[in-house]
């Protein structure tokens, strides 16, 4: 967490930036930022102007015009953004709930004296100009059957694993990906490759029907499973003891009942 739905909030905020030119650029945590120099950010942003704004799973890029850069920035764990103070989304699971100044890693100040910042205690996300895309899977938001049989294709990974990995499907983190197997009854350490067309098929609308509903509710953490989600909690549907295990380096919880 942020996921794509906390990210496409955050988007829906730089939004109002839109038109809005830059007057001075704050990256003073260099390791903030990825494979690019203060320098080089400051000269490529200061004086743009700011013309739209997009999303690519959990990477929202801000388009600057033809001559400038495009800015990509990333949210890792605990990145929030806030516009003057006031952020989209107001708590994260994972993050603490105060905003702290020294947790400030990069910022955009314009020209009518508003400022979007980025805040990120654990400093798991970035800030990168002109992003390469083509190192992200489809977005989950849209994935069809075919796209996803794509992104699992024929790896022995853990199905959640697989799902997880940014490279094969953008957008899906930790509870996006428990709620998605948990409404489809697909186990999470099953070989990703095992699933037979009618499971790919069901997994693909699963996907898109959890990551609308998730977001007409308010968010990643607003799933059926979600107040569950701890040592001694139950499946919901059936009222089995949910199974807590390590998958794709993240905990995972799932129902050994009607998780197949």
């Amino acid at each position: 967490m942020p996921e794509l739905l906390e990210v496409e909030s955050y988007r829906r905020l730089a939004d109002q930036t839109i038109g809005r030119t830059i007057a001075e650029v704050d990256a003073h945590d260099t390791w903030f930022l990825k494979g690019v120099s203060a320098q080089q950010v400051i000269e490529g942003l200061t004086g743009a102007r700011i013309r739209a704004t997009d999303r690519r799973g959990k990477l929202l890029t801000v388009d600057l015009g033809p001559e400038r850069p495009v800015l990509g920035l990333r949210f890792g764990m605990t990145g929030r953004l806030l516009l003057d103070g006031h952020p989209e989304t107001e708590r994260l699971i994972y993050a603490p709930g105060r905003d702290d100044p020294s947790w400030d890693r990069f910022a955009l100040v314009f020209t009518d004296g508003a400022r979007l910042r980025i805040t990120d205690p654990r400093r798991l996300g970035g800030v990168e100009l002109d992003p390469d895309l083509s190192r992200l899977g489809p977005e989950a938001a849209l994935v069809t059957g075919d796209q996803l049989r794509g992104a699992l294709g024929a790896s022995s990974a853990a199905l959640k694993a697989r799902l997880l990995d940014q490279r094969h499907l953008a957008g899906l983190g930790n509870l996006l990906v428990d709620e998605i197997l948990w409404r489809a009854g697909l186990r999470p350490n099953r070989p990703a490759h095992s699933l037979d067309r009618a499971e790919v098929d069901l997994l693909a609308a699963t996907i898109r029907s959890t990551v609308a509903d998730l977001g007409r509710k308010g968010g990643s953490n607003r799933g059926d499973l979600q107040d569950q989600r701890h040592r001694d909690g139950s499946c919901p549907l059936d009222g089995t003891p949910l199974q807590r295990d390590t998958s794709g380096s993240r905990t995972t919880y799932w129902c050994p009942t009607h998780q197949t």
